[in-house]
């Protein structure tokens, strides 16, 4: 898996020139008083300087938001709005429960066809296989912007995830929701709530 992507991480010089429908931001813990954690942070701060310099003008952000006290995806668009991006602009995806959903969902809900993943470095391989077996046009830059306790855990639990979405690809099995299609090129309005 790793082989078959590690030519498809830029930095975050090279991802300047990529023009993409979207930078997908994928989620991560947020704390319960709604602040994102450092992994979080440092995907919102690569994302957003994607943004800036130009590599689209659509931010998508995935993640959970399934149950009612728990919200990774308005923290995130919280985050964003902070850092002056214009709401229209900043996309949520509610049902994003995992990396493959996140990816298939902005394929088919948010009609994404060339994107940029922004992750750490280790997600990041399976984010743009996962990418690529669907059928995007994809390419990424690690957010990784500092040491993170729990790494180490982080990591064998990849191992495992990177089988799960490996035979994802393979079978294809629809994510948790579909729903109406959200054109990315609409109005990120339109995923409030």
């Amino acid at each position: 898996m790793r082989a078959s992507v590690q030519d498809l991480i830029l930095t975050p010089e090279e991802a300047a020139s990529f023009d993409a429908d979207a930078i997908l931001v994928l989620g991560a813990r947020v704390w319960d008083c709604g602040a994102p954690s450092g992994v979080l942070e440092d995907r919102l701060i690569t994302g957003i300087r994607a943004y800036e310099t130009g590599t689209s003008d659509r931010l998508l952000m995935s993640g959970d938001h399934g149950q009612h006290d728990y919200d990774e995806v308005n923290a995130m668009k919280t985050y964003a709005l902070d850092a002056g991006i214009p709401g229209e602009h900043v996309f949520m995806d509610h049902a994003g429960f995992s990396t493959y959903e996140s990816v298939y969902r902005a394929r088919d809900i948010f009609q994404v066809t060339t994107v940029l993943i922004v992750t750490q470095e280790y997600h990041l391989y399976r984010a743009l296989y996962v990418a690529r077996a669907l059928g995007l046009d994809a390419f990424g830059v690690a957010a990784d912007r500092r040491s993170y306790p729990g790494m180490p855990r982080f990591e064998a639990r990849e191992v495992l995830a990177r089988v799960k979405d490996f035979i994802y690809t393979l079978i294809q099995p629809l994510p948790t929701y579909l729903g109406d299609v959200i054109p990315i090129t609409g109005d990120g309005n339109a995923t409030n709530g």
